[in-house]
């Protein structure tokens, strides 16, 4: 296994555990209310503000969680649901090999980078823009293991078609 296979290998399993927390936190705002969102965030980020009221993440933390609806929450819920489940359902497919699931990773991330800059314009975010690398970056490192994987699985004529390319 080469370095580019082991950094790839990690690189999948970090989205998979993304993808599990997405699960973990789409049940979390199935159960949990806007109120109690809020007052969990306000409770965690008291003493910070009572520190520093400007604090940068605290008050925007605060202004985002105070603004919560019962609809906004809902959303969130079923767009971590199935977000998270498509994740690491490719994930553990690619992991396992499954030809078909390269194609389908490559397009559900690339989907997802075009959201995630759509987002960036409308609201300039590090978070976001490090998340976009990272998913670019395991776009780039899919399509180098698919092809390796098509060159070793497709029939031994097509392999000498496939190194012509």
């Amino acid at each position: 296994m080469t370095v580019l296979d082991r950094i790839f290998r990690i690189s999948l399993v970090l989205k998979g555990l993304d993808g599990l927390l997405e699960l973990v936190g789409g049940v979390l705002l199935l159960f949990v209310s806007p109120y109690q969102i809020n007052s969990v965030v306000r409770f965690l980020t008291q003493h910070e503000l009572s520190e520093d009221p400007h604090d940068f993440i605290a008050t925007h933390l605060v202004s985002a969680t105070s603004n919560l609806t019962t609809a906004s929450t809902l959303f969130g819920a079923v767009y971590l649901l199935l977000h998270g489940l498509v994740k690491v359902l490719l994930v553990v497919a690619v992991l396992r090999d499954k030809l078909w699931a390269f194609p389908w990773m490559i397009g559900f991330l690339i989907v997802f980078i075009g959201y995630q800059i759509y987002q960036i314009s409308v609201a300039f975010s590090i978070g976001l823009i490090l998340l976009t690398v990272f998913d670019a970056f395991i776009v780039w490192l899919t399509v180098i293991e698919y092809r390796k994987h098509r060159r070793r699985l497709l029939p031994s004529s097509s392999n000498s078609e496939v190194g012509a390319e």
